[in-house]
């Protein structure tokens, strides 16, 4: 039975996801008029994309070495408001010279928060004893869709105000949450007893290391690339380009509000194989999507499809680290970032190349990937670290 201090980190928890979800959306959902505010082309606005997943790779290891001195508590009260600062100042740098340093920033404050909210996450999973990742990830998801709401409709204002206004909740989210997390010590409440060396195997945690790397080179293709692809491609207006990322996250959303009870009744392996195939489709609507309702109706699917994987992926991560000792999850944790840089360079690459309705028939395939790793979600608990 949960203590009252379980409930409570739980709750801090939540937050903390929360805030996250809106602080990236907000950012990313701007991508098509960052683009024109700077006047960049395909080729200029892939480089510049890039400097967010690989910083943010850098702030994950420097995240996971901090947290093994400190926990993830300190390092998420120190690293969530310098991602809002981000993308505020986002919002208002003049040029590329000041907007470049100011991603940088964005990379590594999102990298840490990302690592240190999974570990918290995880941490919580493991006091209660039952799945929870998902319900984490969809509340991710509602904040996520709620700044492509927001940027929706306050599509006539300036941009700087745009990006700005919802970075007052987010820094308060973050204050508010920081206090009630998981310390230290309560993250590693199964250590002991476990043995530790500071390494791990690697070969366990392949599958889930590939399938969050496919999964998320699907997701920097919708989240880089669907306002490029609805303005572009299918000539959509200001009001209507961020419905593509509404849609994503809705479906998101959708999956994950039902995803702990899914998981525990099924599987977690059955649970990804459905999501691959779905994620197959959607990417394939993309491509052939002919008006801008199917095109919107296609970036749904594929929220459908992805948003089961990471949550999952942490889980199992998890379940092969019973120590606690977060090194299976930083490793899985990693591949996000893999995965997101090699979506960037790749469906930018191929969209310069080839058109931009091309270019995602790369995630396509991926995704397709991912229902033969399907069996690694439902590994053999490991017992020790080797």
């Amino acid at each position: 039975m949960p203590s009252a201090r379980d409930r409570q980190a739980r709750v801090a928890t939540y937050v903390v996801y929360a805030v996250q979800g809106l602080s990236f959306a907000s950012l990313l959902i701007q991508v098509a008029n960052l683009q024109a505010k700077h006047q960049l082309d395909e080729g200029s606005l892939t480089l510049l994309l890039l400097v967010v997943p690989v910083f943010a790779g850098v702030g994950s290891v420097a995240a996971g070495s901090f947290a093994a001195r400190f926990g993830s508590k300190p390092l998420l009260r120190i690293a969530q408001p310098v991602v809002a600062l981000a993308v505020v100042l986002a919002g208002f740098a003049p040029n590329v010279p000041l907007l470049l340093p100011v991603l940088l920033l964005f990379g590594v404050a999102v990298g840490a928060v990302d690592a240190g909210m999974n570990m918290q996450g995880v941490a919580v999973e493991r006091r209660y004893g039952v799945e929870v990742l998902n319900g984490f990830h969809c509340v991710w998801s509602v904040f996520s869709l709620a700044a492509a709401l927001w940027a929706s409709g306050a599509a006539e204002l300036p941009l700087p105000v745009i990006m700005s206004v919802p970075m007052v909740l987010a820094v308060a989210g973050s204050l508010y949450a920081g206090r009630d997390l998981c310390t230290r010590e309560e993250e590693k409440v199964e250590a002991a007893g476990a043995p530790v060396t500071g390494r791990f195997p690697w070969r366990p945690i392949i599958p889930l290391c590939l399938a969050m790397g496919f999964l998320y080179v699907g997701d920097a293709a919708v989240s880089n690339f669907n306002t490029v692809y609805m303005k572009d491609v299918l000539g959509a207006s200001p009001a209507v380009i961020p419905l593509a990322y509404a849609a994503y996250q809705a479906t998101t959303l959708a999956v994950r509000l039902g995803g702990d009870f899914a998981v525990r009744r099924y599987g977690p392996a059955v649970i990804v194989r459905i999501g691959g195939v779905i994620a197959t489709i959607g990417f394939l609507g993309v491509v052939l999507a002919p008006t801008q309702p199917l095109g919107i109706l296609a970036f749904g699917l594929t929220g459908v499809g992805l948003s089961v994987v990471a949550p999952q992926s942490f889980s199992a991560a998890g379940k092969l680290d019973p120590a606690g000792t977060g090194v299976a999850i930083a490793r899985v944790n990693l591949f996000n970032y893999v995965g997101f840089i090699v979506g960037a360079a790749l469906v930018g690459g191929i969209a310069d190349a080839a058109g931009m309705r091309v270019a995602f028939a790369a995630p396509l395939v991926l995704a397709a990937a991912i229902i033969a790793l399907a069996p690694g979600f439902e590994p053999k608990r490991t017992t020790a670290i080797t």
